[in-house]
Order: C-alpha cells, then sequence, then structure tokens
C-alpha cells in the first residue's frame, strides 16, 4: 500500500490488477469454470433496462458523485448496480457466441 502512494502508483495498481486476473483464470480453469473478460465502458451509463445511452446518465469524472439517476425509459438506477446488471449481460453476449474449444493437455 506504501508503493500506492508514490509516482510508481500506477504501474503497481496495474500490476495488482494483473495479478488478480491471472488468479482468477487459473481458478476458473482449475474449478472447470469460464474466465470472461469484458469491456466495461460505459457500464455506468447505459441503461440496463433499455439499452440507451441516456443525456440523464453521469459522464466522466464530474459525474462520480453521481449514484443515481433517471433514464429517458423512466427507470431510476443505482449507478453500480446498472453497471453490475450491464457486465453480466455483456458476459452472457459473449458465452451465447461461443468460446473456441480447447483440447486439455
Amino acid at each position: 500500500s506504501g508503493l500506492a502512494k508514490t509516482t510508481m502508483a500506477k504501474s503497481v495498481l496495474d500490476a495488482g490488477w494483473s495479478t488478480l486476473k491471472t488468479l482468477l483464470s487459473y481458478k476458473c480453469e482449475s474449478a472447470g469454470g469460464i474466465f470472461l473478460e469484458v469491456d466495461e465502458r460505459y457500464t455506468t451509463q447505459t441503461c440496463s433496462c433499455c439499452g440507451s445511452l441516456s443525456p440523464n446518465s453521469p459522464k466522466g469524472r464530474a459525474g462520480l458523485g453521481i449514484r443515481e439517476w433517471t433514464c429517458e425509459c423512466g427507470v431510476t438506477h443505482n449507478r453500480d448496480s446498472n453497471a453490475g446488471r450491464n457486465i453480466l449481460a455483456l458476459g452472457h453476449k459473449r458465452l451465447e457466441v461461443g468460446i473456441p474449444f480447447q483440447k486439455a493437455g
């Protein structure tokens, strides 16, 4: 945690995420599960009900303090729950396309 407060903070935090992804991938493989990475861009801003990118949704760093917003379709979203639903939907969409079969061993 001390290194995260220095000028090398970005590199240290990136290495931490990389290690976490490697461990998750390994654990999923050993348990017979599937580990997928999805692009999380715009997941807090896209409505999980209608799929639109509403002008009412929080934008950029200035919008980080906005925790709830209402879409044009009338649904009120909690920013974190909405992002979670969108990321789950992206993962399911990726699974529908299929994962290439890899022969064990």
